[in-house]
């Protein structure tokens, strides 16, 4: 969909975490961010790579989060790989720490984006794959990408 239409832009996503994990469900929260941090995520100099969601006192953290400093900034930037405070209703977080400290799932950021002027992130409740599980969803890429290819190249000919 067009981002107008939405209102979502999307300024990063993490594509290691969809090949480390399965998404079982995904969640929408704020981020509380300073000035100069957002002004950064606007430049797009933000990693999600190595981030995961920790509760903590029925709070809800980002770790791990890369912010690089705003290189316009002074004595307000803040430390890049600060946690971050993630805005959700209180209930949302306990079903949350609930399905964590059970099942044996994590919180993991997929992707962080800009709704209308407030900065997003889409975070994923997943479950760790094995290395056989890695395996076979690259086959299943790979396969579609072949059909694809064929299909392309076969109706460049048919004319």
């Amino acid at each position: 969909m067009d981002a107008k239409k939405t209102g979502k832009k999307v300024i990063v996503q993490n594509k290691a975490a969809r090949h480390e994990y399965f998404v079982l469900d995904s969640f929408e929260a704020g981020i509380a961010l300073y000035g100069t941090e957002v002004k950064s995520i606007r430049n797009g100099s933000v990693n999600l790579k190595d981030s995961y969601c920790t509760i903590k006192g029925g709070e809800i953290f980002a770790v791990g989060m890369h912010i690089s400093p705003y290189e316009k900034g002074n004595i307000f930037n803040r430390d890049p790989l600060r946690d971050k405070k993630l805005l959700m209703h209180k209930r949302e977080i306990m079903k949350l720490a609930g399905a964590v400290g059970q099942d044996g799932c994590t919180l993991v950021p997929l992707s962080l984006y800009f709704s209308g002027s407030n900065v997003k992130v889409e975070l994923g409740l997943c479950k760790g794959k094995k290395l056989y599980d890695k395996r076979e969803s690259d086959a299943k890429r790979q396969a579609a990408r072949d059909i694809d290819r064929v299909q392309k190249s076969k109706g460049r000919y048919d004319d």
